[in-house]
């Protein structure tokens, strides 16, 4: 889409990810760089690396390739983090999210590469969602075969990820295969239990309609009987058009929508003009692709049952 994050500086970017990024195991490789006897992987952002760390557990050290509050879609590959990558054991990714780890992760000698988009099913959701029109302008990248890579935003998606991820653990490092498989059930179960809680949360509302400043909830909506109305190419310091405004406060009437969602890692200005010029609120809907002090959680779970209540709150859950 066209709104712009600030990002993090590459030298900071750098030098964070060189010490292993985020809150997560802190184990390390069991290469020559690192030789501590853990199997280390390197994970493109937040949602794998929190796949990464709860099957791994104890066995693995993860390294997240983007930093807490930069944009992922915008990550552009360090040097050093290219020589990180070939010095590991496994890499986890989701291709067509991110070009430049796309292109590291081809040329890498890395064993065992496993592609979190090829171990679910992949939809378009670029101009409708949930049967509304959706102007939804893509990141770079983003939209290439024309597949939403929002997987992990849907529950049921994410735990088929899960096991995928599971059994390529398993196979690479088969001396704690029996350990992987263990964690890799119990993170399933909590992932079905989320999605039950959507389930029953979102079952009976006043408005089955949402909108969003980023169309990245295509496939929650699409789970859940939800319409998404995305406002992407607004450019987070200008006002919407006229013309913008007028269409979403004729929609917003029409459905019953009460609440523009922005998210955590983008200026909140476009959606409180919206919401401001058409009389309605504004709330946070996270499409969890780091995790912030900002953030409406510590992790994954916490994050998308903060979501999960936003939504029943707009949608007049009852």
């Amino acid at each position: 889409m066209n709104v712009r994050r600030r990002l993090i500086p590459v030298t900071a970017l750098t030098a964070v990810t060189a010490l292993g990024i985020g809150t997560l195991s802190a184990c390390s490789s069991d290469t020559a760089a690192a030789g501590t006897g853990k199997f280390d992987v390197v994970a493109s952002f937040y949602p794998m690396a929190f796949l990464a760390d709860r099957i791994g557990g104890n066995h693995v050290h993860v390294t997240s390739l983007t930093s807490p509050g930069q944009e992922p879609h915008d990550l552009e590959i360090s040097p050093k983090q290219i020589a990180l990558l070939q010095d590991s054991d496994a890499v986890l990714y989701l291709k067509n999210l991110q070009p430049s780890v796309d292109d590291a992760v081809a040329q890498s000698p890395v064993r065992t590469k496993i592609d979190a988009a090829s171990l679910t099913t992949l939809e378009e959701h670029g101009n409708e969602v949930g049967g509304h029109a959706a102007a939804h302008d893509s990141h770079p990248g983003e939209e290439s075969g024309g597949k939403d890579p929002h997987i992990w935003l849907d529950p049921v998606r994410y735990a088929q990820v899960a096991e995928g991820v599971g059994k390529a653990f398993e196979k690479a490092d088969p001396g704690h295969a029996a350990d992987y498989k263990k964690n890799t059930a119990a993170l399933v179960k909590q992932l079905n239990e989320l999605n039950t809680q959507f389930e029953q949360g979102l079952a009976d509302t006043r408005t089955k309609v949402f909108i969003t400043t980023h169309a990245a909830f295509g496939y929650l909506a699409e789970r859940y009987g939800l319409t998404e109305e995305a406002i992407n190419g607004l450019d987070p310091e200008s006002e919407p058009s006229a013309a913008r405004v007028k269409d979403l406060e004729k929609m917003a009437r029409a459905d019953g929508v009460s609440t523009v969602f922005y998210e955590t890692l983008v200026s909140d200005k476009t959606a409180k003009t919206i919401a401001g010029d058409a009389g309605l609120r504004t709330d946070v809907l996270d499409p969890i692709e780091g995790i912030t002090d900002r953030s409406r959680g510590k992790d994954y779970f916490s994050v998308q049952e903060a979501n999960l209540k936003a939504l029943r709150q707009a949608l007049g859950a009852k």
